[in-house]
Formats: structure tokens, C-alpha cells, sequence
């Protein structure tokens, strides 16, 4: 099953070359491969891999859960003739962990970090003939002190974790660019000024270029306007009210973007040469604005409730890669069908076609990155670092509505009263702020927050209680500000020593799991039935008590499917809705906040 559609859809060019599918393979248990030169010859290649889908996973071809910490890939490529007049970049989407580049024997350069992009220029390495692109890739299976999420790194998946991944897992790609030409693009839209900003950055320092935008929604052109520029980077803002299509066409500001109404503005942006044109991109962004105020989240200035769903990205034939492009749109579809409005990336950065569907249908995503296990100072960069390429990858996305850098005190598990730990949480937060003013940040979703844009906080109810005392409990806990504030799931405080509640709304982000076995898949989940019936009684119960509070500005509800040995979810690992989507949708909608 191959993945053939274009990885990057906000920065969208016709010539490019979809390097997905068959590529040898080889495990190096041994690490003998850079000291005997694989990168040279293609003898130790006996194996062959379906890229983009790791070994671990069935789509691959390799199919297997062995560790091996350190692999090769090699494939011959041809480049056709007309894109050998351009200069060659080289896209990886995603590899997990560490990168080692080679092209037809030298060596390109490396990447560390598991779920974030990276690229490299390969043009000066190119010989007459075919190309030979060999990677290696070092996954290190027991370091906790790298962000690997809910991979294990034990020797089988078991309680909340899964299986590990390693390699590549995204969509491998070259693209055929002039030597100048648009490296990257940023939208910032203000709503309340009806105006949005243009960020091109170049590959190059440009001399008397000319850059043009052209803005479009629905077809319908907007502005056009030409630039001279003589920079590395040009900026503008322009007055989208300008255009009669608002005056007249669209009321009540129809032109923004929602969940129920998710409209896009298409953008071209063209680089000219003495009316040449020498770079061309298409891309989009979405008019939108998120802010707290009195305890409520907004969505363009309104009040708006978050039914959100946790959603791991993982799927039984293909792990953390998505085995089509459908399958990925499919989520987000079912998902809005049973009445939910967004989800909660639950420790995975996704594939941007992810991002590209929940902009296009209209669904709310919490941005979080994948956590370490452990503390140690060498962790520090290592996520920061991640956390600056996500930014710059995915900022443009109007669908993603907060950025989430930790989770339950993973890697921070001293956070509760440890400074050094809480100061971490803090220049995180502080440094996704100072690149993107425009999303909430959450410093710690669950529980032992620091400075926190939400207070995001899970409660799967209190676990040495019988049923019926426990729900009495959790539905108690959620009643009132006061309530959940002094509440202790899973014996911690809600915010870190020395810090309280500012005032920022309250949220549920993870609650529910209900293991319910509909199929042959076996597993646990945080309370259990046994029936249909009784799957949506528990449901309506839970939602009932999250409905009834006094203070809840929104919830995240655990979880969308199941996965491994969890069977918590709405629907089971293949997709398959456990009961009726109609009748999830009419419980969700019981409460029209």
C-alpha cells in the first residue's frame, strides 16, 4: 500500500519525486556498517522494505518486533532529465531517531529527532547516471531520556504502551527548486483587523527580485499585489476587507474558519526574475482566532466548548504511519460524526496530511509533542529542539488550536516539588510564546502545572473505590472550580508547588476509557463492560457528570480507538464504531454549550 500523495501541503510545487516504496534494507546489530562503509557498496542490502512504514509494522514487508537499534536503508533513483537543471532537495517526513544521510557514498548530513521533518540540498552530490541514497538510522530502545511518546522500551508492548518504531516512517521525497528560491511561508491572520500576515523567507539573499501574491477564497480572486524585494525575507500584511467578496457575498463574518464552517483562502506566491518566474508555491490558511478570557476558551471571539477526543495515530498494520491517506481523513470523518468538534494528538507529532484534512474538514487538534521517561539535563535540547522544528513545520495550520509540550509529568516526574524541572516546563512554555503568540499553551496536561495558558486535567476516577463510589466521586470532583482544584488524580496535585490557578479555564483532557472487547483484540480499559447496552450506559453516565459541572470549559475524552492491548476506545483498532456513531452523537450533543 503505498503513499503517493504530496507530503507537504502548505507548501505545495509541481516538480517533485515520490521515493515511498521498495528500498533495501539491512539490521547492523553488530554496528559495523559505517567502519565497513555501507554507504559504499550495496552487498549487506539483502533484505527490502516498504518505506514509508517501519520494520516493525506488517506493511513494511519485514514484520518484526526484534529489537535492532541501528538499520540501513539504500535505493537507486533516477532523476529525469528536466529536473537535472534544478537544484535537488531531499525530504524525509519523519524518522525515528537518529539520521545519518549518504548520497552515492558522502555523506550529506544527519538529523536527531523522531517526528519532526528535515531536508538536505543534495544537488552538489549527484553523479552522471543513477543516484544511490543510503540512510542510517540509530533508535537507541532503552535511552529514556529521548522523546519516544507511548513507544515501550521494554521488549513487548504492555499497559499504556505500544509497539516501538524505528527508521522512517513518513514520506521520503525530492523536490526540484531553482538555486533561489521560497524555503518557507508563515500566515498570522487577525480576525479582528480582518488582515493577514505574510512571512517568505528565502533560500538566499535576493538582489531586485519581484514577489507576488495572489489571494483567492472560493475561487474567487481577492487581492493580487508585486513587490520588489532585495532581502533574505519579505513581510507584509495585507487588508482582506479591502475586497468587495466581503462586502457583499459573505455576512456575519462567514469568511472565517470553524469546525462547522471551515473556510480556507488559497494563496500563490511567485518568485520573478525580470518577469521570469523562477519559484512558484501554492498554499492556504485559515482566518481564526483562540483566546481565554473569564474562564472560557474563544474561537473568533465567541465562547466556544471543546468536545474533544484523545487520539493516538496508531493503526494495527502500520503503527504510527498511516496506511493510506484516506484512512487518516477517515478519523477525523467518524470522529465528527459521533459529535466530537477536535482531538488531542496524544504524544505524536502527525503527519502533516493529518493536519491538511483537519483544516480542509473543519476539526480542532491539540499540538503535543512525544515525551521522554526520564529527566536529565541531555533531555532538555533534544525535546526544545523538536519543539522549534514542529513550530516551523506546522504553524500555519489554522486547525491547530493549542500546543501541548508535556504530559502527566512524563519526563518531569519530579516536577510536583523539583525547581530545576519546573523551570524546564516554564522556558518551554515560554519559548512556544515567543515564537507563536497566537495558541494557548498547556505547561503539563493532566496534572503539577506550572505557568499554564488551560488548566487541563485528568481524572479516570479513583481506582480503590467500588463503581458507584468512584463515579459519586468524580462527578463531585467536577462540579465546581473549587472542586477540581483540590481534587488528586492519580495522587498528584493539579499545579506544581509554588504555583496556582490563575484564572485560565478549566478543562477535562482525559476521563472515561471504558474497555468494552467487541472483537477478537484483548486488553483492559479504566472501568469495563460487557454489552452494548451497558457500553452506552457507562458512556452517557460519564458525560452526564462532565455536562453537569459548573466550571468545564471543554474535555478530551479517552479514547478514539483501541490500540494494542488497550480496548478503551469508541471504536476498535480496525476502525469498526463498537456501537451506533448516531447514538455517541446524540449524547455528546445532549449539552449544546
Amino acid at each position: 500500500m503505498n503513499r503517493t500523495e504530496y507530503p507537504r501541503p502548505q507548501l505545495v510545487r509541481d516538480h517533485w519525486i515520490n521515493l515511498n516504496g521498495e528500498w533495501r534494507f539491512a539490521f547492523d546489530d553488530a554496528d559495523t556498517g559505517l567502519t565497513d562503509q555501507w554507504h559504499k557498496t550495496d552487498k549487506p542490502f539483502e533484505q527490502t522494505i516498504q518505506v514509508p512504514y517501519v520494520y516493525q509494522s506488517a506493511l513494511s514487508g519485514v514484520n518484526s518486533q526484534d529489537t535492532h537499534e541501528i538499520i540501513w536503508y539504500q535505493k537507486k533513483v533516477t532523476i529525469p532529465e528536466a529536473l537535472k537543471k534544478k537544484e535537488l532537495i531531499l525530504h524525509f517526513g519523519a524518522v525515528d531517531y537518529v539520521s545519518e544521510v549518504f548520497v552515492n557514498g558522502q555523506k550529506v548530513g544527519e538529523h536527531k529527532g523522531g517526528h519532526t521533518s528535515f531536508s538536505f540540498n543534495i544537488t552538489p552530490f549527484l553523479t552522471d547516471g543513477s543516484q544511490t541514497i543510503t540512510l542510517r538510522v540509530f533508535d537507541p530502545r532503552k535511552e529514556e531520556s529521548i522523546p519516544r511518546g507511548k513507544q515501550t522500551w521494554e521488549d513487548e508492548p504492555k499497559s499504556i504502551w505500544y509497539t516501538n518504531s524505528t527508521g522512517i516512517w513518513q514520506t521520503v521525497w525530492i523536490e526540484a527548486v531553482s538555486a533561489e528560491h521560497i524555503a518557507s511561508v508563515r500566515f498570522t491572520p487577525d480576525i479582528d483587523k480582518g488582515q493577514i500576515q505574510c512571512k517568505t523567507l528565502f533560500s538566499q539573499f535576493l538582489n531586485a527580485y519581484d514577489l507576488e501574491y495572489i489571494i483567492s477564497f472560493k475561487g474567487e480572486q481577492v487581492l493580487k499585489s508585486r513587490f520588489e524585494v532585495s532581502s533574505s525575507t519579505h513581510s507584509v500584511t495585507f487588508d482582506l476587507h479591502q475586497g468587495t467578496i466581503f462586502r457583499t457575498s459573505h455576512h456575519d463574518n462567514g469568511w472565517h474558519w470553524t469546525p462547522e464552517d471551515p473556510n480556507l483562502f488559497d494563496i500563490q506566491i511567485r518568485l520573478l526574475k525580470e518577469h521570469t518566474v523562477v519559484d512558484e508555491v501554492d498554499s492556504y490558511f485559515g482566518m481564526r482566532k483562540v483566546h481565554t478570557e473569564n474562564g472560557q476558551v474563544f474561537l473568533n471571539n465567541k465562547p466556544y466548548y471543546q468536545k474533544l477526543v484523545l487520539d493516538q495515530g496508531y493503526w494495527p498494520e502500520s503503527l504510527m504511519t498511516a496506511p493510506s491517506d484516506e484512512a487518516l481523513k477517515k478519523d477525523i470523518t467518524v470522529s465528527k460524526e459521533m459529535g466530537f468538534n477536535g482531538c488531542r494528538k496524544h504524544q505524536k507529532v502527525e503527519d502533516p496530511r493529518f493536519l491538511y484534512w483537519a483544516d480542509q474538514i473543519g476539526y480542532l487538534v491539540w499540538g503535543e509533542s512525544a515525551s521522554a521517561h526520564y529527566f536529565d539535563e541531555s533531555a532538555v535540547p533534544l525535546i526544545t529542539n523538536e519543539w522549534l522544528e514542529i513550530m516551523e513545520r506546522d504553524y500555519n495550520h489554522p486547525s491547530i488550536v493549542a500546543w501541548v509540550p508535556f504530559n502527566e509529568s512524563w519526563g518531569i516526574n519530579d516536577i510536583g516539588r523539583d525547581r530545576q524541572q519546573q523551570h524546564y516546563t516554564q522556558a518551554l512554555y515560554h519559548l512556544i510564546h515567543a515564537i507563536d503568540t497566537t495558541r494557548p499553551v498547556i505547561s503539563n496536561d493532566g496534572w503539577e502545572m506550572t505557568e499554564s495558558d488551560l488548566g487541563a486535567i485528568h481524572h479516570y476516577g479513583h481506582g480503590e473505590m467500588n463503581e458507584t463510589e468512584k463515579y459519586r466521586r468524580f462527578k463531585q470532583d467536577l462540579r465546581t472550580k473549587e472542586q477540581i482544584l483540590k481534587a488528586t488524580p492519580a495522587d498528584r496535585a493539579i499545579y506544581a508547588d509554588g504555583f496556582t490557578h490563575q484564572g485560565e479555564p478549566i478543562l477535562l483532557t482525559e476521563f472515561g476509557g471504558i474497555g468494552y472487547k467487541k472483537d477478537d483484540q484483548d486488553g483492559w480499559g479504566y472501568s469495563s463492560v460487557d454489552n452494548d447496552e451497558a457500553f452506552v450506559s457507562e458512556y452517557k453516565r460519564i458525560l452526564e457528570a462532565v455536562y453537569e459541572s459548573e466550571v468545564l470549559a471543554g474535555f478530551c475524552y479517552t479514547q478514539l480507538y483501541d490500540v494494542e492491548q488497550e480496548i478503551n476506545g469508541l471504536l476498535t483498532y480496525h476502525r469498526e464504531p463498537k456501537v451506533d456513531v448516531k447514538i455517541i452523537k446524540e449524547i455528546n450533543d445532549t449539552d449544546s454549550m
